[in-house]
């Protein structure tokens, strides 16, 4: 790979975590994540962990890359167009989604990811959560969870990147956000090595956020009106990944394998025109009171 001591580094670590997610989310699911590598012909490759069909998980992927080539993709130029459009970059990181079968059970994104050309380097990356039947407590331990792994590192982190992952994740079509947020940052140009640490802490804490929440959860009776409303709200992740998302858009800008890139969208969808829920209804309590951004980690 065309990378430098720490890229090269960072992306063996990369794949360590790569591992560590499957084998807990995996041993919830009672399934295994496969192991599909793949090359890349402008350099580097990857490996994508997918699990389909599980009894918890429904579709779950966790990815990862690690590539350099050459031009800078759009999405890079637009936010940096003091690069050199022919300058040699190398980037690599890990991403999961995972779809539950339960619509009780959230639905979780994660990703980080390291970007270097020449001098310049930087890491982005974050996690957010998207319910469909919500609790309370559930996003009170997501978000003091998230919380506590950025305070160990920097406590202007989550302040800063709580506000950012909102904005982020908003489907602006809709007037309306995706999930209840989590934390999301780009260009993060911080020490590189202090910063090469808490991306990956921060794969851990995915875990100590998620796996509680599957654990209550997963048990709770369901039908088919729960299973129609999951399929409706997936529509929207399916809205977003495909109209809004950095990581998709360099995926492709960047000739990326598209398997592996639309690895992340769900398995079963649905559009209906209108809809509308009854305003007493679980699924209207869902727009009402969760989706609104709030303070959830001070929430007691």
């Amino acid at each position: 790979m065309h990378a430098t001591d720490f890229g090269r580094s960072l992306a063996v670590r990369l794949q360590t975590l790569q591992d560590e997610l499957c084998d807990v989310l995996g041993g919830l699911d009672g399934g295994r994540f496969g192991d599909d590598r793949w090359t890349r012909e402008q350099g580097g490759g990857g490996r994508s962990r997918v699990l389909e069909d599980g009894a918890l998980i429904e579709k779950g992927g966790v990815l990862f890359s690690g590539i350099n080539g050459s031009p800078l993709p759009d999405v890079v130029r637009r936010e940096h167009p003091g690069l050199l459009a022919d300058a040699v970059y190398f980037a690599t990181g890990v991403s999961l989604i995972v779809h539950p079968r339960s619509p009780y059970v959230p639905t979780v994104h994660f990703n980080v990811r390291y970007f270097e050309v020449g001098d310049v380097y930087w890491f982005g990356g974050g996690m957010d959560l998207t319910p469909y039947y919500a609790f309370r407590e559930d996003c009170i331990h997501f978000h003091r969870t998230v919380k506590s792994a950025c305070d160990r590192v920097d406590l202007a982190y989550y302040p800063r990147f709580k506000p950012a992952c909102d904005r982020y994740f908003y489907l602006r079509h809709r007037d309306e956000p995706r999930g209840i947020g989590g934390i999301f940052f780009n260009y993060l140009k911080d020490d590189r090595a202090r910063s090469g640490e808490f991306v990956l802490a921060l794969g851990r804490a995915l875990l100590a956020a998620y796996v509680p929440i599957v654990e209550r959860r997963r048990g709770v009776p369901y039908g088919e009106r729960e299973r129609a409303f999951q399929a409706y709200r997936r529509g929207r992740y399916v809205e977003f990944n495909l109209l809004y998302d950095q990581g998709t858009l360099f995926g492709l800008q960047s000739g990326g394998r598209t398997e592996s890139i639309l690895a992340s969208l769900p398995p079963q969808v649905a559009w209906r025109y209108d809809w509308q829920p009854h305003p007493d209804s679980p699924e209207a309590a869902l727009a009402r009171d969760f989706l609104p951004p709030r303070d959830w980690a001070a929430e007691h």
